[in-house]
């Protein structure tokens, strides 16, 4: 079981992203063909055959709304594939998407960058774990955002736990 527990998009913003993104944009689902689409609803590749949508996200203009943080120029959306209809959400603990680059990016409680860490592929859970444990280390880490480093999308995210 992870140690730090990868966060899906919460139901709430995906109620109204399937609506409507953040970008303003009407959601589009579409039956996914081939499969493999990294689905944030849920944690998991997308099935051939599954309707799914591609939405632009803003996670951290979400997170800061929660918390009063303000993210300033941090503020940042992108495209996000998710179920096109409600979903059971995460199947299991383990950290998702592994074997690719990605990036490990450190926010602070006010919405501020704190730095990051590139995870190589192969990039295995133990990889991610130990990403993790050093980013919470530093007491000013609230959150952490998990990012594809091909195309910046953003993939889950972990919180800070009491």
């Amino acid at each position: 079981m992870a140690t730090h527990t990868p966060r899906p998009v919460p139901p709430e913003a995906l109620e109204e992203l399937r609506v409507t993104d953040d970008a303003g944009r009407v959601a589009r689902p579409l039956t996914d063909e081939e499969g493999g689409a990294p689905l944030r609803c849920c944690l998991r590749r997308s099935r051939p055959g599954e309707r799914i949508a591609l939405v632009s996200y803003a996670p951290l203009r979400r997170w800061a709304a929660l918390t009063g943080a303000d993210p300033g120029a941090y503020d940042e959306q992108g495209p996000v594939f998710v179920h096109a209809l409600e979903c059971e959400g995460p199947e299991t603990e383990a950290v998702p998407f592994t074997g690719a680059h990605r990036t490990v990016r450190r926010y602070a409680a006010d919405g501020r960058i704190l730095g990051g860490r590139l995870v190589g592929a192969p990039a295995a859970e133990a990889d991610f774990t130990a990403a993790f444990a050093e980013a919470f280390a530093d007491p000013e880490v609230a959150a952490v955002h998990v990012r594809a480093v091909e195309y910046g999308c953003f993939l889950y995210e972990i919180r800070r736990t009491p």
